[in-house]
């Protein structure tokens, strides 16, 4: 791995908790030697994580679309800012810049976002890791409900491994380096055909 994509939220969140996992998970991708490529705001999680991976001396790549720039979110100290079209642009050149995919808590985008990725493992467009950062078990709803998806038959438990978890970012990053990715031929089950 080179870079490590982030998607969390653009707001700092309601528990102080966040922003000090933001900071250690930059601290932790500084201490692997990798970079930074997140959605280029300044604001919330997003300049928590990419403060903290500057001054840990990170490349760090943030990707904007032009709505939000034009908004003044967008976060000119970085290595590099790119400022693109849309928000479609966005993930495809965030996906493209990134070895692999983790959300740290964040909102609707960054649901989207990380299911997004998710799911391109699982079509096989990418085999790269995705992971959650599990802050003081805020994503342990999610994994519930992701869990009750592979009970009643709508996701596969090879299509569940795709997804890391740990509550601790060097674990995290520790699983996604050592990740293989699951030869799937395809995503429905042979009784389905």
């Amino acid at each position: 791995m080179r870079r490590v994509c982030v998607f969390c939220g653009s707001s700092p969140g309601e528990r102080p908790a966040y922003a000090g996992a933001a900071r250690r998970f930059a601290e932790a991708l500084a201490a692997e030697g990798l970079g930074l490529v997140y959605g280029g705001g300044r604001v919330g999680l997003m300049g928590v994580v990419a403060d903290a991976a500057l001054a840990a001396g990170c490349e760090v790549i943030g990707v904007i679309p032009e709505a939000l720039q034009a908004r003044e979110l967008g976060h000119t100290g970085i290595t590099e800012l790119r400022v693109v079209e849309s928000m479609h642009v966005r993930k495809s050149t965030m996906a493209e810049l990134s070895d692999a995919f983790v959300a740290l808590p964040g909102g609707l985008g960054t649901l989207e976002e990380l299911f997004e990725v998710w799911t391109w493992a699982v079509l096989g467009l990418h085999r790269k890791p995705v992971g959650l950062l599990d802050v003081e078990g805020y994503w342990g709803p999610l994994i519930t409900m992701v869990d009750r998806m592979v009970d009643e038959g709508f996701v596969g438990v090879p299509h569940r491994g795709m997804l890391s978890v740990a509550e601790e970012p060097a674990a995290l990053l520790a699983r996604l380096g050592a990740w293989q990715a699951p030869e799937l031929a395809k995503w429905i089950r042979p009784d389905q055909t």
